[in-house]
């Protein structure tokens, strides 16, 4: 007899909880988060198991039974007592204790089997510090607390690992996730890249245009730079090493192409759920502020890609190799991902939840999906095509989940022990008066702080240690947020731990130092968005009219003048003189002056006009 496998069993599982909860609405806030934590914990046992082809295996299951049932018994534990817990603030015992500790510890496990050791010590050093601080010297010293008092702030209460984040990966995340799993299985993801390689494969660089915009498609779903880059790394890299393109080229290409899916709407991988959370404000004023931002970053990316390629004379994709616009745009095609955001789109008009609209997303997903291929694949094919969509957003859910819990429980003990504020005194007191000394100290300690880790656990990091110190010097809290998310988010192309770019030079075969380099030049603007983010309200589509003129005008300028810098196009016949009239440019361009943006303009037109007009004369 062929028994199930765990794994599978279990994802599926998972991905059911997730579609039945975002339709009917969630339970109670412990009750959901706790039996969202237990499903995910057996899940990543099942999926990461200790000792997987060692001889050692049978200690690594027991291990993982043992934590897997402290878990369940935790998990299990607040459910039943959520009436106690959230009624009486019970004081901890020794159980509590014990269970506390075996909840903590099966997650930061299942986070080192997942994205490495870093995460998990950030998190024992934070609770520490709770425990010991009281013993350091100087300003990081607090009162202390002792095991009963950390117990009851991570383990009986809705502070610390059943808090806000724990409660966000059990109900939004995990929607969208579901959601966007069941758009790339049920064809999305073949029509994206079929889409991406007929705008940009016949264009001037056309197999890292392809790269860009695929990219870019899946980053906005999947949420992880890491794992976008590990799936669509896999066509888009070796289709550019085909053509000619250098090896660490098409590595940062795809690696800052898959980093700025996250900072683009509407879904802005699962970091944006969590802002919203935090500042909160509705999802919809998120995607609004990132939107300009997002296109400058790809449109700067497009013209970096375009002017390399054109000096480097890189090939185009052949004609033969394209999709033709009758398949792409064919209903069974494309159906399915238009009735998908068709769905999304009215469940935010109806003013529904943002998990709701991921439902309605889902089923309008589902309903074309069967509809568009009916009588082209047996009904049992279409099955295992939606079965796989959820499979695949049950496995996608353990990183978000022991992340998210893991994450809460650091954000509990920074709080808990006033470490945010005890470090953005200290960064507000050494920037003084100066809004662009802190931003600078800031946006340096976030590239190092998001080092290492995935982009939704470093924002939650920055934002809990690193947003206060902008906000006390009267940045506004959106502006603060988004400030702190992108620096965190490119943390995984800046050198030296650039995880994504890793990822992409092993696709690659390539040695990763150069394509690091690569991917600064490519995403150079990327380090300058956030600071206009604080010169420009416009940039966030506040201030009025003229306010977002002034901020696109910028922010165009930039798109264009950073990357023939960085790229050495000939503007004029002497480089001395382009480097200059570019320097000069971009400067204006981010001066805080109304005026400022406009001159740099009529600079770079009136140069680029007069060399125009000096070529046709000469001939």
């Amino acid at each position: 007899m062929r028994f199930p496998d765990p794994a599978k069993t279990l994802a599926l599982i998972v991905g059911a909880f997730v579609f039945y909860t975002a339709a009917t609405g969630p339970f109670e806030s412990l009750i959901q988060r706790g039996i969202f934590l237990a499903l995910v914990i057996c899940l990543g046992f099942a999926l990461y198991p200790l000792g997987k082809g060692k001889p050692w295996r049978p200690v690594g299951l027991a291990v993982d039974l043992a934590l897997m049932a402290v878990s369940v018994a935790a998990c299990g534990y607040i459910i039943l007592n959520y009436d106690r817990i959230m009624t009486e603030l019970p004081w901890a015992t020794p159980l509590d204790m014990v269970l506390a500790a075996g909840l903590v510890l099966a997650v930061l496990e299942l986070a080192r089997r997942t994205v490495g050791l870093i995460f998990p010590i950030l998190v024992l050093v934070g609770l520490a510090y709770a425990r010991f601080g009281a013993y350091m010297p100087g300003p990081m010293r607090h009162r202390g607390f002792d095991s009963y008092y950390i117990t009851e702030t991570v383990f009986l209460g809705d502070l610390g690992i059943w808090g806000m984040l724990t409660g966000v990966a059990a109900t939004v995340i995990a929607a969208f996730v579901l959601f966007g799993a069941l758009l790339l299985h049920t064809g999305g993801g073949q029509a994206f890249i079929d889409l991406a390689m007929r705008l940009g494969g016949r264009q001037v660089g056309g197999a890292a245009k392809i790269a860009t915009i695929a990219s870019g498609l899946f980053g906005m779903i999947s949420g992880s730079s890491v794992a976008n880059v590990a799936t669509t790394g896999n066509f888009t890299i070796p289709m550019m090493i085909r053509l000619g393109y250098p090896r660490p080229f098409a590595a940062a290409v795809e690696a800052v192409a898959s980093t700025g899916g996250q900072i683009a709407p509407p879904i802005m991988g699962a970091a944006a759920f969590v802002m919203a959370e935090i500042v909160g404000m509705p999802y919809t004023d998120i995607i609004r502020a990132a939107l300009l931002p997002a296109v400058f970053f790809y449109l700067a990316v497009f013209v970096t890609v375009h002017f390399v390629s054109e000096k480097r004379g890189l090939a185009l994709v052949p004609s033969e190799e394209l999709p033709v616009w009758a398949n792409i745009l064919a209903p069974r095609r494309i159906g399915p991902v238009v009735a998908a955001l068709i769905g999304l789109g009215i469940g935010f008009w109806l003013g529904r939840s943002v998990a709701t609209s991921a439902f309605y997303g889902i089923m309008g997903l589902l309903a074309a999906f069967i509809v568009t291929q009916a009588g082209r694949k047996p009904l049992r094919d279409m099955a295992r095509m939606v079965l796989a969509g959820v499979e695949d957003a049950g496995r996608g859910l353990v990183i978000i989940g022991v992340l998210l819990a893991g994450a809460q429980v650091l954000v509990s003990m920074v709080n808990l022990t006033g470490a945010g504020v005890a470090l953005s005194s200290a960064i507000v007191s050494l920037g003084g008066d100066s809004i662009v000394m802190i931003a600078l100290m800031v946006a340096l300690v976030c590239l190092i702080m998001g080092m290492g880790l995935p982009t939704t656990a470093a924002y939650v990091l920055v934002a809990a240690v690193l947003a206060p110190a902008l906000t006390e010097v009267g940045v506004p809290i959106l502006t603060a947020h988004l400030f702190v998310f992108y620096f965190a988010t490119i943390s995984v192309i800046t050198p030296p731990v650039c995880v994504a770019v890793f990822v992409g030079a092993g696709i690659a075969q390539t040695n990763w130092v150069p394509a690091a380099f690569e991917a600064v030049r490519l995403a150079a603007i990327t380090y300058l968005l956030p600071f206009l983010l604080l010169l420009f309200p416009g940039m966030v589509l506040e201030g009025g009219a003229l306010s977002i003129v002034d901020a696109a005008l910028a922010g165009l300028i930039l798109v264009f003048a950073i990357p023939a810098l960085l790229t050495r196009i000939r503007i004029t016949h002497n480089r001395l003189l382009d480097r200059v009239v570019l320097a000069t440019v971009i400067l204006l361009a981010i001066w805080p002056h109304p005026a400022t943006p406009v001159l740099a303009a009529a600079i770079l037109l009136t140069v680029w006009s007069g060399v125009k007009y000096t070529q046709r004369v000469s001939r």
